[in-house]
């Protein structure tokens, strides 16, 4: 076994091969919830875009623990994590980065913006008009940005978490479909039930700090070496042709809905895909199966589908439309 230095870090890790990162990134589940009480499905969807590739839309009434659980997730995963409060005046280069003139070169540098980390923590997305929205789309999608026609690589692994309302619609931009496809997964954080909040509760009366999760006993249980191999076993799973071909049915079942207006494009089947193989890598199988397909159904595809205005006037949810789509594709044996 070799060691090398993590980058930003300077402290030599143990590369880890495949089992040993499966065992690093199963000890952040426990090391999140030392901080954060319940929302495992979303620590999960979080691991799972990260071992993908991908990014992940959160989506939660204000206080259901959005930005806690990205900073404890950092913190457990020993990688460099920036925080964007989108607001309306949020300007791109404020996003990317920008030249600044610098008087002693006569010359212009490149500022590097808060995009250039490894986990990007984009707090209420949707506050920030379009223009600064978009100016994510390469990033998320080709992992660089260009400032003045140079194109400028970010670090890897990154990921951006976007949190965003539900309920409050005053000031906001709704994210374009275009920029809802970037996004592997969209996970939704419900209030918690009564015995988690009274556990949450407790927490604070016995001196819990947010803001101080090392007091709160969070440590480093895994890094970047870790993501790595973890996404290298990924890419070795197995996918039978007929878990390829229930993939593929169940996007094209989404098309065919009369409720959708927009169904589920081949990137979004792709997505599917990876996410399957993510979820089967964490649960120890070397191959998936269409059960890890139905488990990653909701959270990949939701929100890459568009409800026609009349069916959602009549009380249809993309949630059961994606039901009846996965009801009506015949399950590989």
């Amino acid at each position: 076994m070799t060691t090398s230095e993590e980058p930003g870090h300077g402290t030599p890790r143990a590369e880890h091969g495949p089992e040993q990162a499966r065992e690093a990134l199963q000890r952040v589940r426990a090391e999140v919830s030392k901080a954060l009480v319940g929302q495992d499905q979303a620590v999960t969807g979080l691991i799972v875009a990260l071992l993908a590739r991908g990014h992940i839309l959160l989506e939660g009434v204000p206080g259901v623990a959005k930005t806690l659980m990205v900073r404890t997730l950092a913190a457990a995963l020993d990688v460099d994590t920036k925080r964007v409060q989108f607001t309306p005046d949020l300007m791109p280069g404020d996003v990317t980065g920008s030249l600044v003139y610098d008087s002693r070169t006569s010359d212009f540098e490149f500022r590097q913006g808060p995009v250039f980390t490894n986990l990007l923590l984009a707090d209420e997305i949707n506050r920030t008009p379009p223009k600064t929205q978009s100016a994510l789309l390469e990033a998320m999608e080709e992992r660089q940005v260009t400032v003045d026609g140079t194109p400028r690589r970010l670090p890897d692994p990154f990921l951006v978490a976007a949190t965003q309302n539900p309920v409050e619609y005053e000031g906001t931009y709704p994210l374009p479909e275009a920029q809802l496809d970037r996004f592997l997964l969209k996970v939704v954080l419900p209030v918690p039930p009564r015995q988690d909040e009274m556990q949450v509760l407790h927490r604070h009366a016995t001196g819990f700090n947010p803001q101080d999760l090392a007091g709160a006993g969070v440590r480093p249980v895994a890094g970047p070496a870790d993501l790595r191999a973890g996404a290298a076993a990924m890419g070795r799973v197995q996918v039978a042709p007929e878990v390829i071909a229930y993939i593929v049915d169940i996007a094209r079942a989404t098309r065919q809905s009369p409720s959708l207006q927009l169904g589920v494009s081949p990137r979004g089947a792709t997505a599917l895909l990876s996410t399957s193989r993510a979820w089967a890598w964490l649960n120890g199988r070397s191959f998936v199966t269409p059960d890890d397909v139905k488990a990653l159904a909701h959270g990949t595809l939701g929100h890459r589908l568009s409800l026609r205005p009349e069916a959602e006037l009549e009380g249809v949810s993309v949630t059961s439309v994606l039901d009846s789509a996965l009801n009506s594709v015949p399950v590989p044996r």
